[in-house]
């Protein structure tokens, strides 16, 4: 027993603080945690949860218009009530916050409400109490970003948007990462006039280009309005909204503008500086394989650390962090190769692995099977959409390095297929899998042409 008030002070009850400090307290560590503002983090609150619901949510629209091609008549139209899906959102998140505070209960965490600040490599103070620990954990998560421009001051950020008091039925949102492209898709979908502005020539950057490519196309056909290399020069307030003026001299007014321009590490206040720690270029923290910092006795994971914003990340990293200093070591280091993920724009995309790009630059030659088809589904419901599959396959090797889709429940397809790319199998392996008839998942099984080389 060390002589310290607890063996492990976390910094954070979000999904990454709170696993980290059930599992630790599980190996009977002493274990106490500092929120200051609501169990779960962004994931719960502000992030996953309540935008995959609200996805849910705009997914009906095109549901009501599918409905009709298989018999169904609808007497009326349709009609959205704001207030219902915000009001019910809030409830289960609600619900959720208790869980989280139930499972630290249960674990014998002690929880303390309040912002806590880094004293010294041993010592916290929090709600006006210092508190000694052997070891402290910073699990913090990011915050939203906005840059600063004439008007900069009357847009939301992505914390903000989902407790509007009004739906509003003209929505801009700037930005091009996978929360700009989610909120254009959400609010397209619940029956907003919605635009995306992206400085850039196409979003979400660092994803397969044929995959970019094809979600722009599909988002268009929905009705999202796509202003790619622009970017908001002002924004002047209205008796009625939002005059929005872009350099590329196009005007638009509309109710809500979203700031979707990327998050940073929330660091503000917790006196990390004066420990001198050290951080990485983009002003994360940066810590070593057993996620300690430049100070040793200050641990941290997650968001705050620079690597892949998700929760299962966040989630493993938890597990791998109490593995190193409460547990028997890990025989390795956490593995962020072929970490699966999806983007619930409409359609969804679902991604493992490399790019076609990354691929072309790591291997010598690989061959591309893609498959473009408008799913069984809509031969009868009338609608457009397209789906895409793609595998990526080292030719040497014949093992597939990177899967992708972008269709219906595609982060369902993928979570399948990311064990298998997990697992280096092989095209072959793929070719010997029998499909699932009909559906549209069995596509991945049933590719044996090379699209190109």
């Amino acid at each position: 027993m060390s002589n310290f008030d607890y063996d492990l002070f976390v910094i954070g009850a979000g999904s990454g603080g709170v696993r980290a400090a059930r599992t630790a307290a599980a190996t009977g560590a002493r274990v106490a945690v500092a929120e200051d503002r609501y169990l779960g983090g962004t994931c719960v609150n502000v992030g996953c949860v309540p935008k995959k619901l609200y996805s849910y949510a705009a997914h009906f629209h095109d549901a009501f218009e599918d409905a009709h091609g298989f018999g169904w008549q609808l007497e009326q139209a349709p009609t959205f009530d704001w207030p219902t899906l915000r009001d019910n959102k809030i409830g289960e998140i609600k619900r959720l916050n208790g869980i989280y505070g139930k499972l630290l209960d249960n674990a014998g965490v002690r929880l303390i409400n309040g912002r806590a600040t880094v004293i010294d490599a041993h010592t916290v103070e929090v709600a006006g109490e210092q508190v000694s620990a052997e070891k402290i954990l910073v699990a913090v998560g990011g915050w939203p970003w906005v840059p600063e421009f004439p008007g900069s001051e009357h847009t939301l950020n992505s914390n903000q948007i989902f407790d509007l008091d009004a739906f509003p039925k003209r929505f801009l949102v700037l930005g091009g990462g996978y929360i700009a492209v989610e909120f254009a898709s959400i609010f397209n979908g619940l029956g907003a006039e919605t635009h995306l502005v992206y400085r850039g020539e196409l979003f979400l950057r660092g994803f397969d280009q044929e995959v970019r490519e094809f979600t722009r196309d599909e988002m268009g056909k929905k009705g999202v309005n796509l202003h790619f290399g622009a970017n908001i020069e002002t924004i002047e307030k209205l008796d009625d909204g939002l005059k929005v003026t872009l350099t590329n001299g196009d005007v638009h007014e509309v109710d809500v503008v979203l700031a979707a321009t990327g998050r940073k590490p929330h660091l503000q206040g917790l006196g990390l500086e004066q420990l001198g720690i050290e951080l990485n270029e983009d002003a994360s923290i940066k810590v070593n394989d057993r996620f300690e910092t430049s100070v040793p006795s200050v641990l941290a994971l997650g968001d705050v650390t620079g690597g892949p914003e998700l929760t299962p990340v966040a989630l493993a990293e938890a597990m791998h962090l109490v593995a190193h200093h409460f547990g028997e070591a890990p025989k390795a280091a956490m593995n962020y190769d072929n970490i699966a993920t999806a983007v619930f724009c409409h359609p969804n995309i679902g991604t493992v692995g490399l790019s076609e790009e990354k691929a072309r630059e790591k291997y010598d030659a690989i061959r591309v099977y893609s498959a473009d088809f408008r799913p069984m589904k809509h031969t009868l419901s009338g609608s457009e959409e397209r789906c895409l599959m793609k595998l990526i396959v080292d030719d040497a090797s014949d093992v597939v390095v990177g899967a992708h889709m972008v269709g219906e429940e595609a982060g369902e397809v993928i979570q399948g297929i990311g064990i298998a790319v997990r697992a280096g199998l092989t095209k072959a392996d793929f070719d010997a899998t029998v499909g699932i008839h009909p559906t549209g998942a069995e596509e991945f099984v049933t590719m044996r042409t090379p699209t190109r080389n």
